[in-house]
């Protein structure tokens, strides 16, 4: 039967992102009472998730960014020699038991993989493309929200959204008080989750020396640039190049 296997030996060559998907997290939402439109909690449990892949998942991306339910991994290395069935189910099962560890979950989750072969330039582009839709998300997220509190329904609200324009919606919120500019940087732009090199202090016994050592730690950059600026395109470049 093992012939019958036949994608266990699909493979893909680097560079890559996997993009993991949450899978019907609105009724989780409703399930664990998160805040709306956006819970901090729930962020704070995303961004540690993407912490967890980093430091523990052994699969060794090399940078995360995160938003809503969404994560994008990055690898310029494969794990598991490149089957692409092994990396998708690996990273979805680990990110969906983190996630479950940090919200304290008596409900199963479950996210959803697949992979986005790219080259140096195109990560660019794609981190563009997905902190756009970050943008969006935002806008759609609060907007839908306001008119629920007004006494819509979910179908209703969606509908009234249709096709409006970004202007449009942001004068619908700013009419309501809320600055769609203003609010927290990671609900309009994500989070970018990565690998930085420390000095950190040392005592050296055999010497009695003090020393300073080269450390790697994983931080959180909660103030996101937009990708599609100079400093943004600096930033992605420098995190492949492993600066």
């Amino acid at each position: 039967m093992e012939e019958r296997e036949i994608f266990a030996a699909l493979t893909i060559f680097p560079p890559i992102f996997v993009r993991l998907d949450g899978r019907a997290f609105h009724r989780l939402a409703e399930r664990l009472h998160l805040k709306r439109p956006f819970d901090p909690a729930f962020h704070a449990g995303m961004a540690a998730v993407c912490r967890r892949l980093l430091a523990d998942s052994g699969t060794n991306p090399l940078f995360a960014y995160t938003f809503s339910d969404e994560i994008s991994l990055f690898y310029p290395d494969l794990p598991f020699s490149g089957r692409v069935e092994k990396i998708d189910s690996v990273t979805a099962a680990y990110a969906a038991s983190a996630l479950t560890l940090e919200l304290d979950c008596r409900t199963p989750l479950s996210f959803d993989a697949r992979i986005v072969p790219v080259t140096p330039d195109l990560a660019v582009g794609y981190l563009i493309w997905r902190q756009s839709e970050a943008w969006r998300n935002h806008i759609n997220a609060h907007c839908r929200h306001a008119l629920m509190e007004e006494g819509m329904s979910a179908r209703e609200a969606a509908e009234a959204l249709w096709g409006m324009p970004a202007e449009e919606m942001h004068e619908l919120m700013f009419a309501r008080g809320v600055n769609l500019a203003k609010t927290p940087a990671w609900q309009r732009r994500g989070s970018l989750i990565y690998r930085e090199l420390i000095e950190k202090e040392g005592y050296n016994p055999v010497t009695g020396e003090h020393v300073t050592a080269t450390r790697s730690r994983v931080a959180v950059l909660e103030e996101t640039p937009l990708f599609s600026t100079p400093e943004g395109e600096a930033l992605i470049r420098s995190l492949i190049a492993g600066l």
